[in-house]
C-alpha cells in the first residue's frame, strides 16, 4: 500500500460519504481567520515595549520568591493565554449585554487594583498587603465570573493559578520589602503601570 492512500488529509472527503457543506466550511475558515486577527490584534498589547517590561519584571520577581524557573515561566505563560482569550471573545463580540457589564467591573477593578499598587510603592508606609490582597481577589472572581459560559475549567485553574499567587500576602510583602533583590523590579513593574494608566490601557 503506497502512503497517499493512508489517511485523508484535512479538507478531503472519504469515498462514498456525502457530508460537504460549503456554508460550514466557509463560517470554520471565517472563525479561523477572525481568530487569527483577533489574536494578533491582542497580542500586540501583549508585546508592546511596556506590557513586555512589566511581564518581565513580574518574571523575575516570581522566579525570586518561587526559586523555580518553571513555575514563573508558567504563570506568566498563563497570564498571556488568558488575556489571549479573553481579547479573542472580546474582540469577537461573544460576550451577553450582562457579561459586558461584567467586563466594565472588571476594568473598573483592574484599574483600581493597578493605583493601589502604585499608591503603595509612591506613598511610604502606605503598603496594606491585605488591601491589595483583597482587590486582586476581586479582579480574580470577575473575571470567573466573566469566563464561566466560555471557557473550559483548565483556563478557570490558570484564573486561579495567577491570582493565587500574586494575591499572595506572603509574595506582596517580600515584592514591597525594601530587599534588593526585589526593588528594582517594583520600581519598573510601577513604571509600566503608570505608563498604562496614563494612555488609558489599564
Amino acid at each position: 500500500m503506497d502512503s497517499d492512500s493512508g489517511e485523508l488529509s484535512e479538507g478531503e472527503l472519504s469515498p462514498g460519504h456525502e457530508t460537504f457543506n460549503s456554508k460550514s466550511l466557509a463560517l470554520q475558515a471565517q472563525k479561523k481567520i477572525l481568530s487569527k486577527m483577533a489574536t494578533m490584534a491582542v497580542a500586540n498589547l501583549l508585546t508592546d515595549d511596556t506590557s513586555s517590561e512589566i511581564l518581565d519584571e513580574l518574571y523575575k520577581a516570581t522566579r525570586e520568591y518561587t526559586r523555580s524557573k518553571k513555575e514563573a515561566h508558567k504563570i506568566v505563560n498563563d497570564i498571556i493565554k488568558i488575556a489571549l482569550k479573553v481579547g479573542i471573545l472580546y474582540r469577537n463580540q461573544q460576550f451577553s449585554p450582562e457579561e459586558l457589564e461584567t467586563v466594565e467591573r472588571f476594568k473598573k477593578k483592574m484599574n483600581q487594583a493597578a493605583m493601589t499598587a502604585v499608591s503603595f510603592h509612591e506613598v511610604d508606609y502606605t503598603f496594606d498587603r491585605v488591601i491589595l490582597s483583597d482587590v486582586l481577589q476581586e479582579c480574580r472572581d470577575l473575571l470567573h465570573e466573566l469566563v464561566d459560559n466560555h471557557l473550559t475549567a483548565r483556563s478557570h485553574s490558570r484564573i486561579d493559578h495567577v491570582f493565587d499567587h500574586f494575591a499572595n500576602v506572603e509574595f506582596l510583602t517580600v515584592l514591597y520589602s525594601s530587599s534588593d533583590e526585589y526593588r528594582p523590579c517594583l520600581m519598573k513593574i510601577c513604571q509600566g503601570i503608570n505608563k498604562l494608566l496614563d494612555e488609558g490601557v489599564l
